[in-house]
């Protein structure tokens, strides 16, 4: 029988593992005293590229009324709008999906649509800025 030493959940444990062949008897696991080693900081990561803009190249703040961002992680599946229609508050600006749910993304403001930063099938993060209305 070998032993080793398995940290679980932040608990150490002494487990007995048997060889292919070997008999020995039933051992119960019992949690060790001793103290996990703190677990490795996570690698830093790239920052995430902007979302590729379907009317501007722009990145720049945006000068609107409203800006509708990405209230979760998802795939744009349709725009609704387009640079320069007009829009009242509760009109339907786009779909998004998201664990195989499509959600509707309405404008809370009337006003005309500025700027619109994504297109179709576009992957967005929360926060993702999508439409600009001013």
């Amino acid at each position: 029988m070998r032993k080793f030493q398995v940290t679980v959940n932040g608990k150490l444990y002494d487990v007995g593992v048997l060889e292919v062949g070997e008999t020995a008897p039933a051992q119960i696991v019992v949690p060790a005293p001793a103290q996990a080693a703190p677990a490795p900081a996570p690698a830093p990561q790239a920052a995430a590229a902007p979302a590729p803009a379907q009317q501007t190249a722009s990145a720049a703040p945006i000068d609107a009324k409203e800006v509708i961002s990405a209230p979760m992680p998802g795939k744009i599946l349709s725009i609704k709008v387009k640079v320069g229609q007009t829009v009242k508050s509760g009109d339907l600006i786009l779909i998004l999906e998201a664990m195989k749910m499509e959600n509707e993304i309405f404008c809370g403001e009337s006003g005309v649509v500025k700027e619109i930063r994504i297109k179709e099938s576009d992957s967005v993060n929360p926060g993702d800025v999508l439409v600009a209305i001013g």
